[in-house]
């Protein structure tokens, strides 16, 4: 027997049925979005966890960044959880830092900017003439594509304003050094034994805090770790192991070591908690250094070959071994096991964020970084488009720890330039045949050299970047005060 349904159990199930019919219509579209169904898809509204560790070399940790070259790892670090994370995803091998220290090398992630350009080239300089609030930066940027995302950071800040002008909603503020436990005396290089050494284990929970409270929606997560920057501290039982362990052929402070390893062990416990909440599948995970390690330990104690063997010298100098940085990065899309060959640099990361977080396109004004989002997610078959062609790198001031010397260098291609403002001296290297940049070549190749330098002379004048002259330090005094630009 026929039954009629009444009028309100009608539009109830008719309600259903469209209802289902959307829902299907939603995962159809999805499909060209679901990592699950495309190699090279991404979701619509990822999440972004970016663990940047201080002063940490290209080969301070047990990943072989290259796999053409054995010293890219090293021979005394264990860091098992990057390599977990190595094996999930992609080794940039030719990954940069901004610049060799800290400030700039922040300014340049966060802005996607050179400190060239934003004319911030040290630490302690003056920032009053940085707009912090107008630049676009990297929370602004994922909420100006969707307005549901909310940002975290976490632990050292290190650069000027606070971290709520660049769109941050959480965070530690404008924490510096000082807060993860850093005096400026010879005991920095002192180990010392501590339970949670520079607050690793306690940035850890609060971020897998900040990820469980804003799991049901998209987020941008920074940990800004002040590991493995002096003072050196570890804990007990791993400093113990590196006391008793023999030492590497250049890497072979165990309380560096012990400390490396620490980090390592909180970012273990952070992929743990990503992989708990769920939230793997829709999450990019990336991982780099602010800059090259230390040449050496004390910091300013002479050395024959630097802690970044088989690169050139370290932190505070624009040679290999201050700029070329660890790079780890995996996600949606992203083949397991990949080392990618292209030059990237810290000014990438926020148009590469934008690019994976997809659904809509920004504008922004005047950077020098370029997405290699498709380099990730095509398996290194992608290219970088930058306003600029290359990678610059501007130290304009004597440095008594580095080289001594003001510097500026420029990579295009395999070729590295490097410029002294001192005496109008500048060098070429082949870091395709030469990664210790031992080797000038600059009279073999005159017309490459020749057009490497209009390309960094004419950038700087581009930008007006700070110009070098005798006894300026760039310390304190507003940027106008100084009044010494290109």
């Amino acid at each position: 027997m026929n039954r009629s349904i009444p009028v309100k159990n009608r539009l109830s199930l008719w309600l259903r049925c469209y209802l289902i019919i959307i829902s299907f219509a939603a995962v159809s579209c999805d499909s060209e979005t679901n990592p699950n169904s495309d190699s090279t898809a991404t979701p619509a509204h990822p999440n972004f966890v970016f663990v940047l560790a201080d002063d940490q070399g290209w080969n301070g940790t047990s990943v072989q960044m290259m796999d053409a070259e054995p010293l890219s790892k090293s021979d005394y670090m264990e860091t098992p959880n990057l390599e977990r994370l190595a094996r999930q995803g992609a080794r940039f091998s030719h990954a940069y830092s901004a610049a060799p220290v800290c400030a700039p090398s922040r300014y340049g992630i966060q802005f996607g900017k050179t400190p060239a350009r934003l004319s911030l080239i040290r630490v302690g300089m003056n920032s009053d003439h940085i707009d912090h609030a107008k630049y676009v930066s990297i929370p602004k940027a994922l909420k100006g594509l969707d307005s549901n995302y909310v940002a975290g950071h976490f632990g050292k800040w290190g650069i000027g304003s606070n971290p709520d002008v660049l769109g941050y909603d959480v965070s530690d503020g404008p924490t510096q050094n000082r807060e993860g436990g850093f005096k400026n005396d010879k005991s920095q290089w002192d180990p010392k034994s501590k339970n949670d050494p520079k607050h690793i284990f306690d940035l850890t929970n609060r971020a897998i805090a900040f990820m469980s409270e804003n799991a049901n929606r998209p987020f941008y997560l920074q940990i800004s770790h002040y590991a493995v920057h002096a003072d050196i501290e570890a804990q007990p039982a791993t400093l113990e192991k590196y006391n008793s362990k023999q030492p590497g052929l250049r890497q072979k402070n165990p309380g560096f070591a012990a400390m490396t390893e620490d980090l390592d062990q909180g970012f273990g416990k952070l992929l743990d908690a990503i992989d708990s909440l769920e939230l793997a599948e829709n999450t990019y995970v990336i991982y780099m250094s602010d800059n090259g390690s230390v040449p050496n330990i004390p910091g300013a104690k002479k050395y024959d070959e630097s802690y970044n063997y088989p690169l050139s010298r370290g932190k505070w100098d624009a040679m290999e071994g201050g700029i070329r940085v660890p790079l780890v990065i995996r996600g949606p899309g992203i083949a397991p096991g990949m080392e990618s060959k292209v030059p990237v640099s810290g000014t990438d990361i926020l148009p590469t964020i934008v690019d994976l977080a997809g659904r809509g396109t920004l504008d922004f004004e005047a950077i020098d970084g370029g997405s290699f989002s498709q380099v990730l997610l095509n398996n290194q078959l992608g290219a970088i488009e930058r306003p600029v062609s290359g990678l610059f790198f501007h130290v304009p001031y004597r440095n008594g720890i580095a080289l001594k010397r003001p510097h500026s260098a420029l990579r295009i291609g395999d070729f590295k330039l490097l410029k002294f403002q001192d005496n109008d001296e500048s060098l070429l290297f082949d870091l395709a045949a030469d990664i210790g940049e031992n080797r000038d070549v600059s009279k073999e190749n005159p017309d490459k050299s020749a057009e490497m330098l209009t390309v960094l002379e004419d950038y700087l004048k581009e930008v007006h970047a700070p110009k070098w002259e005798e006894g300026i330090t760039w310390k304190k005094k507003p940027l106008a005060e100084i009044n010494s630009q290109y």
